[in-house]
């Protein structure tokens, strides 16, 4: 029983150092691996490689996934070239399995040492993340050679050798139960060691565990497709067409397992390497036979899973991708885009204001106070799922970008806010009681209407982009609206003064929606203030200091 509990631990600490190397990676280098695949997708070739190199890096075939599936979620590469991204991804991922296949005993320790010594020292720091990294790779090194013990006395046990003669001789079940066993682990790297292992120290025959690794392939797909599960039906093509490849490759290779057995038990010394040089040769087989057929298989996922119908309820969050949570650089990603649906929601409230207004429509009204709801539900929504992504993982650049999102959800919020209460003054002390502005009065709204939604296109091109240049003339708005303000309001006064009766019957509701627009381009004009202070342009007060001191001083 003791050492069934170590095989299990060591087992344990494998999965979980493959786990700290992909999160360590991540923090590191997350924007940078999505910059790289995302220019990587020119031709099916470059994107395959691209597949190789980053998954590498990050040790998990399925993080790739992740991170590439959300680019065909956004339109921004075909499904063809992520699919060929995915060939090359579980080539990467072969490749590591090769790596930590020869003995490795005396880095472990070195590479925990060091890790440890990095992190603690410089935690918060990019060199800290590294160490962090080292430590997973040692964390790993040392898990396979804990299994190599504890497996010993399993492998000597009579019982043990009685269970395995049993069992029977049947690949598709081997298959089901590496299948089963990645599913549960959520690593095929994981698994794979762990069956080259068994199967050097004799616990597994060498065919059951080329069949193991075969539903190890299968299964790192059955994962994708479940972690995505939830996701659009544009982010759901790349899993599936990912795991037709697998099953398909794994229907290839079932009836020529004797012949590859043959080969590498005639080329490759050990039973450990036999089997990982069969997951390298398995992947790199299928990225040569496959990548030809990108297309083929893309637009067959594009059938089966169609683009939706844009109708009613499309309000609703669309972009906060659970699955996204475990790897948090697109997670910011599906925040950002959500934000950016959350505006697009303000906007068609905003741009309603005037037609109401004009056009004295009630319904209208109605609706747009109804879509309020929905801005507050979106920034609810998009709050919790920024709340969910673990901020240890970010980078410094990824959690500027994480503060940048909650500030412009809510000023978003209460932009959604202000309109409605704008929209409400409008139904009670207008439409109802049948009022109207004068001629100068209106066309002075539709001008402060004008430059609120040219302000707020352009709020929402600074948060995606961060120009600086654009957020300095965002900011420059905030003086110009404040003077159109004052403007019109004296405006409106000289009017009073001049009896205008329809000025008059519509004074308190015109001073108070020049105001309450002012309000909302105020909070539009907030955006710009993180770029600006990340750039360091912005002074630490606005008070001119040569006025000032121009000021005579103050009496007793």
């Amino acid at each position: 029983m003791l050492h069934l509990l170590n095989l299990l631990a060591a087992i344990s600490l494998l999965v979980w150092g493959t786990h700290i190397v992909r999160t360590g990676v991540l923090s590191v280098f997350g924007e940078d691996l999505r910059r790289v695949l995302a220019k990587s997708f020119s031709n099916r070739i470059h994107a395959a490689l691209a597949g190789v190199g980053v998954t590498t890096i990050v040790q998990s075939s399925t993080a790739t996934c992740l991170i590439v599936a959300s680019f065909v979620g956004k339109g921004l590469v075909t499904t063809g070239a992520a699919l060929a991204v995915m060939l090359g991804a579980d080539v990467g991922s072969s490749v590591m399995a090769v790596v930590f296949s020869f003995d490795l005993s005396w880095l472990s320790p070195l590479l925990i040492f060091v890790g440890v010594v990095m992190f603690v020292t410089r935690q918060d720091s990019p060199a800290g993340r590294i160490g962090r990294v080292l430590i997973g790779l040692g964390l790993i090194t040392l898990a396979l050679q804990l299994i190599v013990g504890a497996t010993r006395p399993l492998t000597d046990s009579p019982a043990v050798r009685a269970l395995l003669v049993a069992l029977p001789n049947e690949v598709m079940l081997d298959i089901v139960v590496g299948a089963v066993l990645t599913v549960l682990s959520y690593s095929s790297l994981a698994i794979v060691l762990l069956t080259a292992t068994l199967a050097a120290s004799g616990l597994l025959p060498t065919n059951v565990a080329l069949g193991l690794v075969l539903g190890a392939n299968i299964g790192s797909g059955v994962l994708a497709m479940i972690a995505t599960g939830r996701a659009s039906p544009q982010v759901r093509r790349l899993p599936v067409g990912n795991f037709l490849f697998k099953v398909a490759g794994a229907l290839i290779a079932i009836p020529l397992l004797p012949q590859a057995l043959a080969l590498l038990q005639q080329y490759v010394e050990t039973v450990h390497q036999q089997v990982v040089f069969f997951h390298l040769g398995f992947n790199v087989a299928l990225a040569l036979l496959f990548i030809g057929f990108t297309g083929i298989v893309a637009r067959a996922a594009d059938r089966l899973l169609p683009t939706p119908v844009v109708g009613t309820g499309t309000e609703r969050p669309r972009h906060l991708d659970p699955s996204a949570l475990a790897t948090p650089s697109l997670a910011i990603s599906c925040a950002a885009r959500e934000a950016l649906h959350q505006a697009d929601v303000v906007e068609t409230m905003l741009r309603g204001i005037l037609p109401v207004i004009r056009h004295n429509d009630l319904a209208l009204a109605e609706q747009l106070r109804r879509m309020d709801d929905t801005v507050d539900e979106l920034y609810s929504a998009i709050k919790f799922y920024l709340t969910q992504i673990s901020r240890e993982a970010l980078s410094e650049r990824e959690s500027r970008r994480w503060t940048d999102i909650v500030s412009f959800t809510i000023n978003m919020e209460q932009i959604g806010d202000i309109i409605e209460r704008v929209i409400q003054d409008v139904e009670d002390k207008k439409i109802r009681k049948n009022r109207s502005f004068s001629d100068a009065g209106m066309a002075e709204i539709v001008h402060l209407h004008e430059r609120l939604m040219a302000n707020l296109r352009m709020g929402m091109s600074v948060f995606l982009d961060g120009h600086v240049r654009d957020a300095q003339k965002l900011l420059e708005e905030k003086a110009r609206f404040r003077d159109l303000e004052h403007e019109y309001a004296a405006s409106h006064i000289a009017r009073l003064r001049d009896n205008t009766a329809q000025s008059i019957e519509t004074s308190s509701l015109h001073l108070d929606l020049i105001s309450d627009l002012k309000r909302i381009n105020s909070h539009i004009c907030s955006i710009a203030y993180p770029i600006l202070e990340s750039a360091g342009a912005l002074s630490k007060t606005r008070i001119r200091h040569s006025q000032l001191a121009a000021l005579p001083p103050d009496q007793p």
